[in-house]
């Protein structure tokens, strides 16, 4: 009789996944689609190329060491010579001579050398090193400018006084040099109104750029402006007599700390002749001090001493 109460044993077998294969094939197969990629590319860029271009290319990776023409000379350049400019020519020499009999006047050195080119080529060898000369000196001079301008602007920047007026002094590099400008702002001006002597801060700005303008091998023109519209109590004394005042008194504080005399070429007054904003006479920034440093050596060389 079969045991109906005997229990029934279900076994339940559990595959295993197959472990991980890492994928260094990946890395693989990336750099032989690259390799393919480049090779496809060199094949297109060798079609490309005209027989010309493929001649140079194996020339310079494999330099020839014999000469392609069957010329006696025999040689790489084939018979050919290089002169003084790098250029290919005919001949043995970078100067062909030419012998001619000897003139009465130099009978006793013989036969006279006669080069191509001779006074011209040694002339227009002149005009081209005096040009090179300029075009560097002016390089020189530029680059002079430029680093005085940067000068300047630490100068000013330096001063505790000066820094809340930096809107009211400008400075501008030229063809011709520098344009230094002290000028008036609505509220803000850098005179007192219609007094030739500046303002403790106009000073102290002004005798900031003084030595730096004497490092400069260069001259200085300065000219007075004023805004139209001004009164004057003084019916003597006008915008004339105010800007050239104005500009002298620049002059002589540049002096004072340091520029020489002669590096002083015109100090003049413009009064309203040539105003900031010609559209508008009236604004303040008319009223101002231009100094124009140009590139004209003194007239008196540095360092010369009776």
């Amino acid at each position: 009789m079969a045991n109906y109460d005997q229990p029934i044993i279900i076994k339940k077998v559990k595959k295993a996944a197959h472990g991980h294969h890492g994928g260094a094939w990946k890395i693989a197969y990336a750099d032989f689609v690259t390799a393919m990629m480049a090779f496809f590319l060199l094949m297109w860029l060798i079609s490309m190329t005209t027989p010309e271009q493929k001649e140079g290319l194996a020339n310079y990776f494999a330099p020839a060491s014999l000469s392609m023409t069957t010329s006696g000379a025999g040689g790489v350049m084939g018979g050919n010579a290089m002169d003084n400019s790098g250029s290919q020519m005919s001949g043995s020499s970078a100067d062909i001579v030419e012998d001619k009999p000897a003139s009465p006047q130099s009978s006793d050195q013989g036969t006279t050398d006669t080069h191509i080119g001779g006074p011209a080529r040694q002339q227009g060898s002149e005009m081209q090193a005096s040009s090179d000369s300029e075009f560097n000196l002016k390089s020189l001079d530029n680059e002079a400018f430029h680093s005085a301008a940067a000068s300047i602007k630490q100068a000013w920047q330096s001063l505790p006084e000066v820094t809340p007026f930096m809107d009211n002094l400008l400075i501008e590099e030229t063809n011709e040099g520098l344009d230094i400008q002290i000028v008036d702002q609505q509220g803000r001006p850098m005179f007192p109104e219609g007094s030739k002597y500046p303002l403790e801060q106009t000073r102290a700005a002004i005798a900031a750029i003084g030595p730096i303008l004497q490092q400069l091998n260069a001259q200085v023109t300065i000219s007075g402006h004023t805004a139209a519209g001004g009164r004057y109590d003084n019916p003597r004394y006008g915008p004339w007599e105010l800007s050239a005042d104005r500009a002298n008194v620049v002059r002589s504080i540049l002096g004072e700390f340091g520029m020489s005399d002669d590096r002083f070429k015109a100090i003049s007054g413009r009064a309203t002749d040539d105003p900031f904003f010609p559209n508008d006479p009236y604004m303040a920034a008319n009223e101002r001090v231009k100094i124009t440093v140009i590139h004209s050596p003194p007239p008196v060389p540095v360092g010369l001493k009776p």
